[in-house]
């Protein structure tokens, strides 16, 4: 579970990570993240967006499950203020947990360089 401090949960906030933020994606997810202008004490966040076009009900929350334990450790590693939202693909659906890790951190690189 990822602290409440480290969750973004405003429709507003996804909205400005997906338009202003940068964007890599990779054939399982796309990592949309939103470095801040100013240095701040604030927590990075993460928000993930796992739609029915991934599966059901139980397919979307075994996707959600996998995503936040690739995501936790790394995310406090980010620069402090970080915004990240991870939107999941159809074929997340079948991928194992090593394969969701390898393209969110190929993806992270890739935006954070």
């Amino acid at each position: 579970m990822l602290p409440p401090a480290a969750r973004l949960t405003r429709s507003q906030d996804f909205g400005l990570v997906v338009r202003r933020g940068r964007r890599a994606g990779r054939p399982r997810l796309v990592v949309h993240v939103l470095k801040p202008d100013v240095p701040t004490l604030d927590s990075s966040k993460v928000g993930f967006v796992v739609s029915k076009a991934v599966g059901n009900s139980v397919v979307r929350h075994r996707v959600y499950r996998r995503l936040r334990h690739v995501v936790r450790p790394v995310l406090a590693e980010m620069p402090p203020g970080t915004l990240v939202v991870v939107r999941a693909l159809a074929p997340a659906a079948e991928a194992s947990s090593s394969e969701l890790a390898a393209d969110f951190s190929s993806a992270l690189r890739k935006v954070l360089r």
